[in-house]
């Protein structure tokens, strides 16, 4: 059965999840892009990704899984030391739409206690209002990032070259980019990313972590 997702994210349903960040304007001129990795860190695409961020000269925002964290602290402390930012997404990457509003917190402080951050990202970008409300108040107080353009990376079915394709047809500055740093997205991942950053790289455009 073909997956369903949305490539470019809509207009409307940022308009309805307003209190929610789906990009980040960029001030006239600047030709800024917000590169980010989910699911790590992992032992070989997370190495894979700082080297290749290194030679572009690229700085980026990883939503780590706490138990990854926990498996590989040596690879998560590379990618603070490299001046990347980090952000939640949760202990065992849950779905807030399969989860109780209890046992999703829980999932969520458990990983806070290996990642220290004020950013979370939903996994599957699925969270109800409810949760999104409680997350964004004390005790949490976190951004909520979510995206504007997917490569679909985690589409076993696409060839690389399409999912270099959604990001260099759809991204404009701004965009906040989701790419997985996973074993499952390493197979596409190892030709769109550096496709990605030499594309946008050679039309002066640059790579920032995120900060809201």
């Amino acid at each position: 059965m073909r997956m369903f997702y949305l490539v470019k994210t809509p207009w409307w349903l940022k308009m309805w999840y307003s209190g929610l960040v789906w990009d980040i304007p960029a001030a006239r001129g600047d030709k800024v892009l917000y590169l980010t990795f989910d699911d790590g860190p992992h032992p070989v695409a997370t190495p894979f990704v700082l080297d290749t961020l290194a030679r572009h000269g690229a700085t980026a925002t990883f939503f780590c899984i706490g138990k990854n964290v926990q498996e590989h602290p040596q690879m998560y402390r590379r990618i603070l030391e490299e001046g990347h930012r980090v952000g939640n997404h949760t202990q065992h990457h849950l779905n807030g739409w399969k989860s109780s509003g209890t046992d999703y917190l829980k999932d969520i402080r458990e990983a806070a206690h290996y990642i220290d951050t004020d950013l979370f990202r939903p996994p599957y970008g699925r969270i109800s209002t409810l949760q999104a409300s409680l997350l964004q108040k004390p005790p949490f107080g976190y951004h909520i990032i979510m995206w504007d353009v997917l490569s679909a990376d985690f589409d076993k079915e696409l060839r690389p070259e399409k999912c270099a394709r959604n990001v260099i047809r759809h991204a404009r500055p701004g965009s906040i980019i989701v790419f997985h740093d996973s074993e499952k997205a390493y197979p596409r991942l190892e030709a769109a990313l550096p496709a990605v950053l030499d594309h946008f790289g050679k039309k002066g455009y640059r790579f920032a972590g995120i900060r809201v």
